[in-house]
């Protein structure tokens, strides 16, 4: 494992203008803490409304309704709407209807000059994802398989250092997914991958590190060598039983 990436301390977060003053119940993130480390995959688990995806729009900056004691990246305070934070980090989310009259290869052009980066060589994904015949549809004509796999070639051809995954195999077929555990796996090479799932298979397969999260907070961490479909089931099971 690396140095520290990312550090979060108790951070909360909520939906609607006002904040929530007294009663936790209207925080969709409570007390949230949390650290990445360089090079790692982080899987986060947790039943529906445990705060996955909502954690993951704060990092995006797309949720401005949020308070926390201090937030870190690469060791120096880190606001998550800055152009800097957001050069170094590239989300996909679940569902993203986004760019709808781009095609695949205008979006690519686009997001690689908005990161002041060269457009790649993306052949080896495309194929990887088989998604050939589909360069030059407009992302709007995609299916939500299809759109999917534009955005994750995108995001692998990016590199940036922190990769966030929303449910990434949700509508991708069989090979897809299989080829999206090895480039998961093997982006330590490049920077952090962190990524919410409800697929334990994901998770097991792909993490060096798994966060169970349950009512806005994290419960339960798994480190590398405790990471198992067995524990993690159980995990939950505690968490649906409480």
């Amino acid at each position: 494992m690396g140095e520290s990436l990312l550090t979060v301390k108790n951070l909360s977060a909520w939906y609607g203008a006002f904040v929530p003053l007294h009663s936790d119940r209207k925080m969709v993130l409570s007390d949230f803490s949390f650290e990445l480390a360089e090079h790692e995959v982080a899987g986060l688990i947790g039943l529906n409304g445990a705060g996955k995806t909502t954690f993951l729009k704060v990092l995006s900056g797309l949720l401005p309704t949020f308070r926390s004691d201090g937030v870190c990246f690469c060791g120096s305070s880190v606001d998550f709407r800055s152009q800097d934070f957001k050069r170094c980090r590239y989300t996909v989310f679940a569902e993203d209807n986004s760019f709808s009259y781009f095609t695949f290869r205008e979006y690519l052009a686009y997001v690689c000059a908005a990161y002041g980066k060269e457009t790649p060589d993306v052949s080896e994904l495309v194929q990887g994802f088989h998604f050939e015949a589909y360069m030059d549809a407009l992302l709007k004509e995609l299916s939500t398989g299809n759109r999917k796999k534009a955005f994750l070639i995108t995001a692998f051809a990016l590199k940036p250092g922190l990769l966030l995954l929303d449910e990434p195999v949700n509508g991708l077929d069989f090979q897809s997914t299989e080829y999206l555990y090895r480039q998961i796996s093997g982006y330590k090479e490049y920077g952090t991958v962190l990524f919410s799932s409800h697929i334990l298979e994901s998770i097991t397969l792909t993490s060096d590190r798994v966060f169970v999260l349950e009512g806005g907070k994290v419960r339960q961490t798994f480190e590398r060598g405790q990471i198992n479909a067995a524990a993690i089931r159980e995990a939950l099971h505690d968490e649906n039983d409480r």
